[in-house]
């Protein structure tokens, strides 16, 4: 990896160890940023800036105006909430459950990915995923869809990155009013970082154990009192504690912010993400438990395992205030490529000596183009003050779709090697089978939505919306010369009541509703007989408390009942027909707190309590069956103690109860507690040394599984010392 910057120049060779690479970056940096001289420079900077300083931009999108850019960067609580309802609104008066995990978080953590967020956010469980893209399970659904950027749909398999993102918000709970289809079980929206008022130029560096070394760049410059730019940047080159297991990933943000003299503020970003890694199914299960097998073992020829994804989004909002409201318009196009090849182990022979191993690859492209238009009014009748929305959605993607089957020897779709050591070199041949996928979709999306925020009083507050999306699908399979098409009109309403007895609590009650199509969320599952099925119904009844007993800090609970019908079930009378009784149900509590308990005390965390069954038999499993990947308990609480600005330490823990990996409850995932740790070191005026550890303890573990013998083993006690500078 090679590294250059005016101050830089690092040549680092991949296979060196993390933590002597990072001793290099360290005196190459620290000696010339960190040392006495930096401190004089930041002194000479701050005299030069208090005689020239411009007047602030007068950029006022509801980014800037919520104070994300300099709230988020300080604390772990948000007091605001734009997506939740398209308009700024409060957390307290959000009737739903909210979390919130702000930049301040994600650096303390030093969180990468969506998977390592989701760990401090109760309710929520992190799928495997096969191991090539985020998949996310709220509250008893799964989905690798419902995942949005800045309020709009990013829904195609990949892993997001957190190297440009400002906040990252999790709603749970049925979603369809605000953010259309899906979202049954809750959804996750990043907000990216952008360009704001005051000059920022940060660099961070990291390095850590089992080859990690990571570098990200955040430079904001004011040019004027109507122009900012900004400026994210990102390189990782990483190992893994799994053999012959790696990563490389880069990524690019630049973003424009303009603010015109008639009022209409505009932000421009475009972004370029490419991640390549092995594809890793994990391990195999033996007797109704992960195989006691090294955790490092690999199933499979990782030589011949790779994900590679590339992703370009181009992003516009522009938006105007209005003398009682404001107009606003998102654009999004976002082109995606991505492709993976794996090798999948399945079950041990009796014996206990072979293992059978399959593979295939898959390709997607993909391209998204949505426009989003809100209008918001602020009235008063009478003693009721109304906030108005009224918005319409349009949109449309692209979707290309390629599977090969792998053929050991060019003749068999399955190869068994010894258990003891599945490790293989040999490569498989892939062409398709009979029934790989080769088909074009083509998707539709107009949708008008309203809502109303009604005040009555101090006390008493009101949310009802209603949305009205037209679905259409168009599917051509290439290899059957099929061409089918199905239009779904989708209703989804809202209705949520406040009650603040006093302006630090609120209890609130609300009533949501999402659909599925029944093509499901990657529209790969439209069939002649699916194509007849309506779709999927989430209704979510919720009632829930939300207190702040201190400046900076909120504590919230949930009560819900989640349930999801019209799922398919088999006809005991013709095995060849599909009914739609099949229904599933998630009832659970949720705790959670954020902020500062003391002015040095930071934490973050929650716990939760998850009862997610089958109620009526469906193609999947029998009534009474536990949904897969739905631990009953789950715990989680970061915490970051300061002796002195800058200066602190950090302990969280992680713990869960068992689980089963797939819906036939066979195999158990055993529940674990695990201890991370981090301390925090300012290395001068313009420098930070912080190390995380995560597994303290070094306990084993089983993290998630795609099924019951593709299971993700968690990391062993892993190191990683992180040195940023800002100058």
């Amino acid at each position: 990896m090679n590294l250059n910057h005016p101050w830089i120049s690092i040549e680092t060779d991949s296979q060196t160890a993390g933590l002597s690479r990072l001793a290099r970056i360290t005196v190459i940096i620290g000696s010339l940023a960190c040392g006495p001289a930096a401190v004089a420079g930041d002194q000479a900077e701050l005299a030069l800036s208090s005689e020239s300083a411009q007047p602030p931009i007068r950029l006022d999108s509801f980014e800037v105006r919520d104070g994300r850019v300099d709230s988020d960067h300080e604390s772990y609580q948000a007091i605001q909430i734009q997506s939740a309802t398209k308009t700024s609104t409060p957390l307290l008066e959000v009737p739903q459950a909210v979390t919130i995990v702000t930049q301040k978080q994600i650096e303390d953590q030093q969180l990468l990915s969506v998977g390592d967020v989701v760990r401090y956010v109760p309710g929520i469980t992190a799928h495997q995923g096969e191991n090539n893209r985020d998949q996310v399970i709220f509250r008893g659904n799964s989905s690798s869809a419902d995942f949005f950027v800045n309020g709009v749909r990013d829904d195609v398999q990949y892993y997001r990155d957190l190297y440009n993102v400002g906040r990252i918000e999790v709603l749970r709970g049925p979603n369809a009013m605000i953010f259309g289809r899906g979202g049954g079980g809750g959804l996750i929206n990043r907000v990216l970082k952008e360009p704001a008022p005051s000059p920022l130029r940060e660099l961070s560096m990291a390095a850590g154990s089992f080859g990690f070394l990571r570098a990200t760049a955040d430079l904001n410059a004011p040019i004027s009192d109507r122009f900012a730019m900004r400026f994210n940047a990102l390189s990782e080159d990483s190992g893994s504690f799994r053999h012959g297991v790696s990563l490389a990933r880069s990524g690019v943000n630049p973003s424009l912010a303009y603010a015109t003299r008639s009022g209409i503020n505009a932000v421009f970003s475009y972004e370029h993400l490419r991640d390549r890694r092995t594809a890793d199914r994990g391990i195999t299960s033996l007797l109704g438990r992960p195989a006691p097998v090294p955790l490092g073992t690999f199933f499979g020829n990782p030589g011949d395992s790779h994900v590679h994804a590339a992703a370009d989004f181009f992003t516009a909002t522009v938006s105007r205030r209005l003398i009682d409201g404001e107009i606003r318009n998102r654009t999004l196009y976002a082109d995606y490529d991505r492709g993976y090849q794996n090798y999948v182990p399945g079950a041990v022979n009796a014996a206990q000596t072979l293992v059978t191993l399959t593979a295939y690859n898959n390709a997607t492209r993909r391209q998204n183009l949505f426009n989003q238009t809100d209008l918001t009014r602020e009235l008063t009748r009478g003693k009721v003050k109304h906030t108005l929305l009224g918005g319409l959605e349009l949109g449309r993607q692209h979707t290309e779709n390629f599977r090969n089957t792998g053929y050991f020897g060019n003749a068999s779709t399955s190869i068994q090697v010894p258990y003891a050591s599945p490790t293989i070199e040999t490569s498989a041949t892939f062409h398709q089978s009979a029934t790989d996928a080769d088909n074009h979709l083509r998707t539709q999306v107009a949708a008008v939505y309203v809502q109303d925020q009604a005040e009555f009083g101090p006390a008493w507050q009101a949310v009802l919306g209603i949305r009205w999306d037209e679905f259409a699908l168009d599917y051509f399979n290439r290899r059957t010369g099929d061409h089918l098409r199905r239009v779904d009109h989708l209703m989804s309403p809202r209705a949520g009541l406040v009650f603040k007895p006093r302006p630090t609590v609120s209890t609130y009650a609300s009533l949501s509703v999402s659909h599925l199509p029944s093509s499901g969320d990657q529209f790969a599952s439209l069939t002649s007989i699916t194509e007849q099925v309506k779709p999927e119904r989430f209704v979510n009844r919720e009632l829930g408390a939300k207190w702040e007993p201190a400046r900076g800090l909120s504590v919230t609970v949930a009560v819900y009942q989640l349930d999801r019908t019209n799922t398919r079930a088999t006809d005991p009378a013709d095995p060849t027909r599909i009914l739609q009784t099949g229904r599933t149900r998630t009832s659970g509590t949720e705790l959670g707190i954020t902020g500062r308990l003391t002015g040095a005390w930071s934490l973050s965390g929650g716990y939760a309590y998850q009862d997610a069954i089958i109620r009526s038999a469906t193609t999947a499993a029998p009534a009474g069956a536990r949904v897969a990947q739905v631990p009953r308990h789950n715990f989680s609480l970061w915490n970051r103690y300061d002796l002195r600005p800058r200066l602190g330490f950090g302990l969280g823990v992680v713990s869960r109860s068992d689980m089963y990996a797939a819906i036939d409850n066979t195999v158990v995932l055993p529940g674990y507690a695990r201890l991370d740790a981090a301390a925090y070191l300012p290395l001068g005026a313009r420098c930070d040394l912080q190390v995380n550890i995560e597994n303290l303890g070094g306990i084993r573990y089983y993290a998630n599984a795609d099924s019951n013998t593709n299971l993700s083993p968690g990391a062993p006690r892993s190191v990683r010392v992180l040195l940023r500078t800002r100058f």
